[in-house]
């Protein structure tokens, strides 16, 4: 049923997620699981992609005896203490998780590329200050960010002597029954693989849209679909450094919102 929010005047607050929302004769319908219909000449999809863990399924996952889990499940170190572990990947995530279970476990990072590290503070200013400062938080910059290496922000806590990280994320293999197998084909015992390599897009109500790719990620300009009144709010660089972040979120709902009316015009 849906309710009105007094932090929201004016909007009905449905608690039921979309199931489909088909456009239907230049009118979009989307369907609740609940089982309630509602219409509209626009739709703004803003869902995100944090609730979606990229979990690829690694030969010989099955034989596996240990455990595999993504960061998503992780919560603290202690329930892997004295624990042999690898993380897999090379961002902000894993290298934090690492680092916690790192004074626990044993751990080895398995990347596929030596990380890169970027000072959280540099010439003494948060990095989040040098981009507002510098327009770069808010530049249409979209094309350029995607092709950019992942970098972890480093306040001097995590540049650290650690084990060499070592393998690559696609080449960890677990045989059976208890370890991983390396690109060089050396294989140890390891009792836990934590897949710290992201999240995926995931929007299943606009599965017969036409506005997804074969990967299901969004086909969108600056969070303009290329469906008539569709946008979208929430997405990695969708216009800025900044597009995914609170920052910057009400920049780009304020462009897309624009753009759907200008649509319905």
């Amino acid at each position: 049923m849906a309710h009105r929010d007094s932090a929201l005047p004016g909007v009905d607050v449905l608690a039921h997620p979309a199931a489909a929302a088909p456009r239907e004769q230049g009118t979009w319908v989307v369907r609740a699981e609940g089982g309630r219909e509602f219409t509209a000449r626009a739709l703004m999809a803003v869902t995100g992609d944090y609730g979606t863990p990229h979990v690829p399924d690694l030969p010989g996952r099955a034989e596996y005896g240990g455990r595999i889990l993504h960061a998503a499940d992780y919560r603290t170190p202690e329930p892997f203490a004295g624990q042999r572990i690898v993380v897999v990947g090379g961002g902000n995530s894993s290298i934090q998780i690492a680092a916690e279970l790192g004074a626990v476990a044993d751990v080895t990072l398995a990347t596929r590329r030596p990380i890169g590290w970027l000072p959280q503070r540099p010439l003494g200013k948060n990095l989040h200050w040098w981009l507002a400062h510098t327009g770069l938080d808010v530049a249409p910059l979209s094309r350029w960010l995607h092709r950019l290496p992942v970098s972890v922000r480093d306040n001097g806590r995590w540049r650290r002597p650690r084990r060499a990280q070592r393998g690559s994320a696609g080449d960890v293999h677990p045989p059976r029954p208890r370890g991983v197998v390396w690109a060089d084909g050396s294989a140890e015992v390891v009792d836990t693989v934590l897949q710290a390599i992201g999240y995926r897009p995931a929007f299943p109500y606009l599965t017969d849209s036409g506005t997804l790719d074969a990967q299901g990620r969004p086909v969108h300009r600056s969070g303009i679909a290329t469906v008539p009144g569709l946008g979208f709010v929430g997405l990695e660089f969708q216009r800025s450094f900044s597009s995914k972040t609170l920052r910057g979120v009400d920049r780009d709902a304020a462009h897309v919102l624009a753009r759907l009316r200008r649509q319905q015009s």
